[in-house]
């Protein structure tokens, strides 16, 4: 029984200790890439293309998405401010909601499911065929040439991502709350423009994208580039990036909301 238990104490030590080293890797890692982000600006083609394989790409998901949420968002703000004649305030609780939290949080959780796991597999069988060996017996850097344009590409398109999101909301929100409820298209947008400030509002959202667009693209390629070289280890690196980013993102997201919103 004692036996038993001081395996389990010492099996959960080792668990403890490896992911300590791997988040010490971790930073040594993002330390490597972000020493390696100058080199973009000698060849800007490298981040144009990942800009188009992540960002673009990603667009479609985005304005889907944003655009039901917005919708479903209008739906249930006004059938709950109606019982308290309220419904004008519909643009107001929607406008606040896709700014503040729903816009960076719901982008950056879609971005880590669908471009995340794309870079870490990517990377991840960049590694499994030893193409980054042979980049490195070649005198090409694999950090400066394959890891720093895609984590950069990552950190540039999450805020855009995340603006489109709440902007198509929005419209969604307007579309559902005047087209098909009724509501008046004025006071929609002037409480809306009323009430939404610039600093507390915009530009807090849109530092809580950048935020979660480091995490996201960080995880992503340090998954993909510390993979084990085999299909197993791709599938449970691709499986980590999205699980991970996505617990980072919900801490981080409480983190930066009580330290922006706090008085």
């Amino acid at each position: 029984m004692l036996n038993r238990l001081l395996n389990k104490f010492q099996h959960l030590g080792a668990i403890t200790l490896h992911s300590f080293r791997r988040l010490g890797r971790g930073f040594l890692f993002l330390l490597e890439v972000l020493a390696s982000c100058g080199s973009m600006f000698v060849r800007p083609s490298l981040l144009i293309k990942q800009l188009y394989s992540v960002g673009v790409q990603t667009l479609i998901i985005i304005v889907v998405a944003g655009l039901f949420v917005g919708m479903v968002m209008a739906l249930q703000s006004y059938y709950a401010l109606v019982d308290f004649g309220a419904e004008d305030s519909v643009g107001v609780m929607v406008a606040l909601s896709l700014l503040r939290e729903l816009g960076p949080v719901v982008t950056a959780l879609l971005f880590a499911g669908r471009a995340g796991s794309a870079l870490t597999a990517e990377i991840g069988l960049m590694k499994a065929t030893e193409q980054l060996s042979g980049m490195e017996m070649m005198a090409v850097n694999p950090m400066q040439r394959i890891v720093a344009p895609r984590f950069l590409a990552g950190v540039i398109s999450m805020p855009l991502l995340a603006t489109i999101f709440s902007a198509v909301g929005v419209f969604g929100a307007y579309i559902v709350a005047v087209e098909l409820l009724g509501l008046d298209s004025g006071a929609f947008w002037s409480q809306s423009q009323d009430k939404v400030d610039l600093y507390m509002d915009i530009y807090n959202g849109i530092i809580k994208s950048i935020v979660f667009g480091i995490v996201v693209a960080w995880i992503a390629v340090f998954e993909g580039y510390d993979c084990m070289p085999t299909s197993e280890g791709l599938g449970q690196a691709t499986t980590r990036t999205v699980v991970h980013s996505s617990l980072a993102i919900l801490f981080l997201d409480f983190v930066l909301t009580a330290l922006m919103f706090t008085k």
